[in-house]
Order: structure tokens, then sequence, then C-alpha cells
């Protein structure tokens, strides 16, 4: 019986490193090579959601629009595109988010085939203080908001004229209503 001793390079532990790598390394090569003969096959997106959801980023209101999106029963049911201004930040020339807001439209087209978008928008915009420069109250805020979201709205039906489009605003309480 052959007796190991320190100057056997079988019991070395750089020798038991080397072969513990070299083993690894032969079986990660074979893997990898077994891999690359296996055909490609892409992910694909699967299932659909009923719309697009396009809002403001407020932190104010997160929680108020699942909410809301809750109550219509839509969880998990939409996709949702966030901008700064909510239809504002799709149609203002000053904002270079509009092709954002239309890439993402195509893309929930294409993978979830959404039906429907809806906007909305919400009082107290700071959005539409820096791109207008100043407060809108009132009456004057409900008609500069219907405004863009009339412009966002006629630009989707030019584009997906098979798309319904809801119009909404939201108060900082939470309640929405329709601006269409």
């Amino acid at each position: 019986m052959h007796q190991h001793n320190e100057h056997d390079s079988c019991c070395r532990a750089g020798d038991l490193a080397r072969r513990g790598f070299l083993k690894m390394a032969l079986v990660g090569g074979a893997v990898a090579t077994a891999g690359s003969a296996l055909p490609f096959v892409p992910a694909q997106a699967s299932g659909t959601a009923e719309a697009l959801l396009l809002s403001c980023m407020d932190y104010r209101l997160v929680d108020d629009i699942v909410r809301y999106m809750d109550a219509r029963r839509m969880t998990n049911e939409y996709d949702h595109v966030v901008l700064a201004g909510g239809s504002l930040g799709a149609v203002s020339e000053k904002l270079d988010w509009g092709k954002t807001f239309w890439d993402h439209l195509d893309v929930a087209i294409k993978l979830h085939h959404i039906k429907k978008v809806i906007v909305l928008d919400h009082k107290d915009c700071g959005a539409y203080r820096v791109v207008f420069g100043r407060d809108f109250k009132g009456q004057e805020e409900l008609d500069i908001h219907r405004e863009q979201l009339n412009s966002l709205k006629a630009a989707i039906n030019t584009r997906h004229p098979d798309l319904a489009v809801e119009l909404l605003i939201m108060d900082l309480d939470g309640k929405v209503t329709p601006m269409g």
C-alpha cells in the first residue's frame, strides 16, 4: 500500500485546488458547449393587460392612484407609465419625455395587447408650474389640464385609432373626476 507524505503531489493543497479548478472548468465548458447547441428561443411576454395608465410622479398621490385602480377592479390589469405632469409630460415640447411615452405605449400594445389608455392628471401639479411658470387655480387649472389631456387624446387617436382613451383628473384627496 502506498504511503502518502507531504511531498506527494496528490496531497498538497495547491494541487488539490488546481485539480478542483480543472474539473470545474471542464464541467463548465461542457455545459456551455451543450447549451450553445440547443436552439435559441427568445423569451416571450405572456398575458394581456386591459390598459396603459399614464400618471404623474407626484409622491403625494402614488397610494391614491393604486387605490383608485384597485377600486376599478384593475389590479394587475394595467401597465403604468409615470411622467412628471402626466399628459403634460407626454405632449409638452419643453419636456423630452414624449418619445418615452410613445415607446412605452407601443410596447404595451405589442406585449400586452392593451385596448385602452387611461390618462390620470392631478390638481396642484408642480410640472405645470415648471412648464408654464405659474400656478393655476379653480376653473383655469381644470381648463389647462383639459387642454393637455385632449391634446394627448387626439395624438393617441391619430396613431392608434383602435385604442379607447379615458381622461381623468385627481384631487389631492384622491377623488377622481372624468375630464373627457
